[in-house]
């Protein structure tokens, strides 16, 4: 399928997009959305895909949401582009292959929600995160308010949604916001690394190390536990049999494709 603002690219089990709108620093607009939608239309029917990686065009991951197609909106329209983005943006959280951010550059506003949203941030040590939303007297319309809280604690977050400021990649990483920081040059290298080595284990197991973390996060303690011992006992049937075996005669496990 043909997109005016994706690249996309396959190869060993991983896909990989850029935002590409250099005109607007890769700002997300409706077309953006439609666009990420199909996309995962398509890679949610696809076993031979294991993992999404998502990054930026250029030297900017995502510098915010549109604010010349936001500017002409009313209140109706603006509830419908904000539900719009987090849907999209909830699609990710819940898609069965990991994803990965490679943020190599500016991911703020709703470019930050974005990363959010994603399993894994790995960030150049250029990239800045940042909801500057309350410098245009508004707030995250992206779940970046639910988000950040849950990932990189209450007081964190509301520190960077009142302020307005921007943090540095080591900042971030200190938040717990990003996993990893990488120069700019070896960034997209380590994240196949990483891509490519998710991509090499039981593809079940991947599958569902997500869904039961996940959902363990919207569950009491003791409910998350039971959770993980079903679906640790479904490998038994015959993902985990294989790996086990595989390990024990000391060979590569043959996974499913």
């Amino acid at each position: 399928m043909d997109y005016k603002i994706l690249k996309t690219a396959y190869s060993e089990h991983i896909a990989t997009i850029f935002i590409n709108r250099p005109e607007s620093m890769n700002a997300l607009n409706s077309l953006f959305f439609k666009e990420l939608n199909q996309l995962l239309d398509d890679i949610s029917t696809r076993q031979d895909i294991r993992v999404l990686v998502i990054s930026g065009e250029g030297k900017t991951f995502v510098a915010g949401a549109d604010i010349a197609e936001m500017v002409g909106m009313n209140p109706q329209q603006a509830k419908e582009f904000s539900g719009i983005g987090q849907a999209t943006f909830r699609r990710l959280e819940i898609l069965e292959q990991p994803v990965i951010a490679a943020v190599n550059g500016f991911a703020l506003g709703g470019g930050c929600e974005l990363a959010l949203a994603c399993d894994i941030r790995i960030a150049s040590s250029k990239a800045r995160f940042g909801q500057p939303e309350v410098n245009l007297g508004l707030i995250p319309g992206y779940a970046g308010t639910q988000r950040l809280p849950r990932l990189g604690g209450l007081g964190n977050a509301l520190f960077l949604l009142l302020s307005g400021n921007m943090i540095t990649a080591d900042q971030a990483l200190q938040m717990g916001l990003v996993q990893q920081v990488g120069e700019p040059e070896s960034l997209l290298t380590e994240v196949r690394e990483l891509a490519v080595k998710i991509a090499s284990r039981g593809p079940r197991a991947i599958k569902l190390v997500k869904q039961v973390a996940r959902k363990g996060l919207m569950m009491d303690f003791d409910s998350g536990c039971q959770l993980e011992s079903r679906e640790f006992a479904t490998l038994f049937e015959d993902e985990g049999i294989e790996g086990m075996q595989a390990f024990l005669e000391k060979r590569d496990p043959k996974w499913p494709d």
